[in-house]
């Protein structure tokens, strides 16, 4: 993008815009197991904030702050924090088997407080992973050299 096409307004206002986007994202994620939202909704947000990114300034700008690599780790790491809840929980039932049974991962002392807890941690795998997925979908189409549909002819 030369200076030319560039929009200070537009550029400001995502400025502005983007970290108030993932704050409220990380509110749906932290809030989704007690009322509306939750990991994956609030995971389409944040990852609404790399498309508004990308839109004010560029797709070359959008990948350089989201690297493919941390791409990579975060959606490894958003399923390592849900796998890693379920097998604890796994573990903790005394040989009930009771995968996502939050209650008895020992957080606390207390059953509710546990299982509370275990939903966030889950609530948080969930919105990591979909954040990567959904910007990682949005890069790769971004990226595309032809438009969808049409193929060369030879």
């Amino acid at each position: 993008m030369n200076e030319k096409e560039r929009d200070v307004i537009v550029e400001t206002v995502s400025r502005v815009m983007i970290p108030f986007i993932q704050l409220y994202a990380l509110y749906v994620i932290i809030h989704g197991s007690g009322g509306p939202g939750g990991g994956f909704q609030g995971g389409v947000v944040f990852a609404s904030s790399f498309i508004l990114y990308v839109i004010a300034f560029n797709l070359a700008g959008g990948r350089k702050r989201f690297p493919e690599s941390a791409n990579t780790l975060f959606s490894s790491l958003g399923l390592y924090i849900y796998g890693g809840i379920g097998l604890l929980a796994i573990l903790f039932t005394r040989g009930m088997a009771q995968y996502l049974n939050y209650g008895f991962i020992p957080f606390t002392s207390h059953f509710e407080e546990n299982r509370a807890l275990g939903m966030d941690f889950v609530e948080m795998g969930i919105g990591i992973t979909v954040m990567a997925i959904i910007a990682s979908i949005f890069f790769d189409l971004a990226q595309r050299e032809e438009p969808v549909g049409e193929k060369e002819e030879k």
